[in-house]
């Protein structure tokens, strides 16, 4: 009996240092060296250091001078009355989407509600067919990326709220579009922190 225990206690302890130890040490060291920027989150800084976001997580962009990312139904509990949710978008700490069928009138209404706001934020756009993700949530609620064509129609109000020629805009945007990996994997898309900060150095707005 006693031999079994103690062979036990050893195959756990090796186990231990192996799996515990040693294998994450060595990923985390390989990481830092390999590809320090996304082992330590893709983050984003200004000169200062000061760090404004991740690549890899989608913030709210508020305002005609920025372009959107796509919706988020993530909720948290209503301050005032916890036992009610209310809207948290891009809430990191609460990942969700909405659950919503698409039978569901709180989902109709809400999309009906979000194509208003766009067409009159853009009135260019009234009656076009526009991409999904431009009105549609994603199930993480926190999507840092936006399709090509969703970057496309938000060319002409960001061009218009900045001051500058829609085509200069456009050529920003088919700068930061990034394609399939490899080819076949995913699908062409844009990054939003990416595109926005390079929109505000290139048209500084305050």
């Amino acid at each position: 009996m006693r031999d079994i225990l103690l062979g036990a206690v050893r195959a756990s302890l090796v186990t231990w240092v192996l799996c515990g130890l040693a294998y994450p040490l060595a990923l985390t060291g390989l990481a830092q060296w390999l590809m320090p920027g996304q082992a330590n989150g893709s983050l984003e800084t200004t000169p200062d250091g000061t760090v404004i976001g991740s690549r890899l997580i989608g913030q709210q962009w508020n305002g005609p001078e920025w372009f959107h990312g796509r919706p988020s139904a993530i909720t948290a509990p209503d301050p005032q009355h916890p036992e009610k949710t209310v809207a948290a978008p891009y809430d990191a700490a609460n990942s969700g989407g909405s659950n919503l069928g698409p039978t569901s009138k709180a989902l109709l209404d809400r999309l009906l509600a979000d194509r208003n706001s766009l067409e009159q934020a853009q009135p260019e756009i009234a009656h076009r067919i526009v991409p999904s993700d431009m009105l549609t949530a994603s199930a993480s609620g926190l999507d840092p990326d936006i399709s090509p064509a969703n970057a496309a129609l938000q060319v002409s109000r960001v061009a218009r709220a900045r001051g500058v020629q829609a085509a200069e805009v456009d050529a920003l945007v088919a700068q930061h579009v990034v394609g399939r990996m490899l080819e076949i994997f995913g699908e062409p898309r844009v990054n939003l922190l990416a595109l926005n900060l390079a929109l505000q150095r290139a048209y500084p707005k305050p």
